[in-house]
């Protein structure tokens, strides 16, 4: 069996990470072809014994798996919401991974073709920047001795022209460190690390891993590929209430929570294609109905 070229991986969490989790990977196995891409979902192994029986079924019905990660004592302090960079750091055998939020959902038939690129970490523009301005990208480039770079991006929602700076919510990067540098992970990881010890910058939590992102890739001797906003279409903020553009072709939801899947009507596709995948629209019924573990799936 030819060897995928990409993993999606993503937190998996109890409670309501582990349901959002499923109805990912149920989009990924409608819309991808099995045979390009794997799935993998990560939970802190002090939490995995917590993860509902249904959870595990429906990933292995979706020919994935839900491993453990050692998240404690990763951080200085606690820090969950840096649980997307210890899981890049797991190894997985695929030339590309892709870390995807729990909350997304792919939505038409796509390819990871147009995710990855060789020597590229793939993102989007944020939807915005609340914790700072220009002044703030000197003094944290600073801590690395690098320039700010000159390039200019409009982000997601806020517009404007500002430094780059990425959503960590799809984040696609090569595995393969190559012979002169680390992997990836690992730079992401140590430059997160390093910041977060900067106590002159109070607002870097929640927001470490994306301030560190544009400088990681670069750190990594990598180039950042911007995607389309197809690719990552981040709902919620100044959206908030509208559906999705009929004129243009939304590969990607990122919803952020169930009220914005709602207000989208997105709610109801996830619900289908979980029943596709599983037989089920809702999740616990694979615990509640032993009869629907062998249900054929409706396809």
């Amino acid at each position: 069996m030819t060897r995928p070229l990409l993993t999606f991986f993503y937190i998996v969490e109890p409670p309501q990470y582990e349901i959002f989790a499923c109805t990912l990977l149920a989009s990924i196995r409608t819309h991808f072809d099995p045979s390009k891409v794997a799935a993998v979902g990560y939970c802190p192994e002090h939490r995995f014994d917590e993860l509902h029986p249904a959870t595990l079924r429906a990933h292995e019905m979706m020919g994935a798996e839900v491993r453990p990660m050692k998240t404690e004592s990763m951080w200085d302090s606690p820090y969950p919401h840096g649980n997307k960079i210890i899981a890049a750091l797991q190894p997985r055998n695929t030339e590309f991974s892709a870390f995807v939020d729990s909350d997304v959902m792919f939505l038409r038939a796509n390819d990871p073709l147009n995710l990855i690129r060789d020597g590229h970490v793939s993102c989007s523009a944020a939807a915005s920047m609340p914790w700072g301005n220009y002044e703030s990208w000197e003094k944290i480039y600073s801590v690395f001795d690098m320039p700010v770079p000159d390039e200019r991006i409009s982000l997601m929602r806020a517009g404007g022209s500002v430094v780059p700076y990425f959503s960590a919510g799809l984040v696609v990067f090569p595995e393969d460190g190559g012979p002169e540098r680390q992997r990836f992970p690992e730079v992401w990881y140590d430059t997160a690390r390093t910041l977060d010890r900067e106590d002159w910058l109070p607002k870097r939590r929640p927001y470490l891993d994306q301030m560190t992102l544009p400088i990681a890739i670069r750190r990594a001797g990598l180039s950042w590929n911007i995607l389309p906003e197809e690719q990552h279409y981040i709902l919620g903020g100044r959206l908030r209430g509208l559906p999705l553009p009929k004129d243009r072709s939304i590969f990607t939801a990122h919803y952020r929570n169930v009220r914005v899947l709602k207000e989208t009507g997105l709610f109801k596709v996830g619900q289908r294609m979980l029943k596709r995948e599983t037989g089920v629209r809702h999740l616990r019924k694979l615990q509640a109905d032993p009869a629907s573990l062998t249900e054929t799936r409706d396809k």
